[in-house]
């Protein structure tokens, strides 16, 4: 749908911008801590490493591929935000990492990666509910299982989580960087960006962004499901 509101629209895709900066370094945080990374990023850092490619090189070539089904399918997905995320996320995440590594956490230390893990968690979810609540597009990935769930009728929780845990086997098959942290960000990933969209991303939006228009796309779109809420 179209933003009858311009001033609106750039507002809310900056607050977008500015959700994906973190992200990626809240990424980097995690991957700095040797905690592990969420499964779609770990799966694109191995397969980055295994073909001599930069992350953000990859990981952008993998949104473009991911980007064609939501393209034929669930374009009222499709928005700045969906540009600015599959485009540059990688690219940021590859950033930190290099400014962070003079300060990768020993192996062993594990008061270091304990601390790295709950910023770096924070840090990925404060900024994926910024980018969810400015409402300006979904990134491929996540709109990959609200398209499953229109055209099935499955429960999304079950489709989402299903997606995410075959591209963790996938990821350790290829050598990404899982960790005991890849599965902790399964379960408290989602809660959090609840928590932020709540209280702090969905109230900020309103205020700087007022009488923004709504896209049609599922409600879900670009949230990662809880685990926990399987049943």
């Amino acid at each position: 749908m179209a933003d009858r509101h311009p001033g609106s629209l750039a507002a809310r895709s900056l607050y977008a911008l500015a959700g994906v900066v973190l992200i990626g370094l809240g990424a980097a945080i995690l991957q700095t801590g040797g905690v592990g990374v969420d499964p779609y990023t770990a799966l694109n850092i191995g397969v980055s490493d295994r073909l001599g490619w930069t992350l953000g090189a990859y990981q952008l070539l993998s949104n473009a591929v991911l980007f064609v089904p939501v393209l034929i399918w669930a374009r009222s997905y499709i928005g700045i935000g969906t540009l600015v995320n599959m485009t540059l996320t990688g690219f940021f995440i590859e950033l930190f990492a290099a400014l962070l590594h003079p300060y990768a956490v020993p192996a062993g230390d594990a008061h270091g990666a304990t601390l790295c893990f709950a910023v770096g968690i924070c840090v990925f979810a404060f900024g994926a509910s910024a980018y969810i609540s400015a409402g300006v597009g979904t990134a491929p990935y996540d709109a990959i299982a609200p398209i499953i769930v229109e055209r099935s009728g499955w429960k999304y929780q079950r489709v989402r989580v299903t997606q995410d845990l075959l591209v963790l086997v996938a990821a350790l098959l290829v050598g990404g960087p899982v960790g005991a942290g890849t599965i902790m960000t399964a379960f408290f990933c989602g809660p959090l960006i609840a928590f932020f969209s709540r209280h702090v991303n969905e109230p900020a939006v309103e205020r700087i962004a007022r009488g923004r228009a709504r896209t049609h796309a599922h409600p879900e779109a670009g949230t990662p499901a809880d685990p926990t809420q399987l049943l």
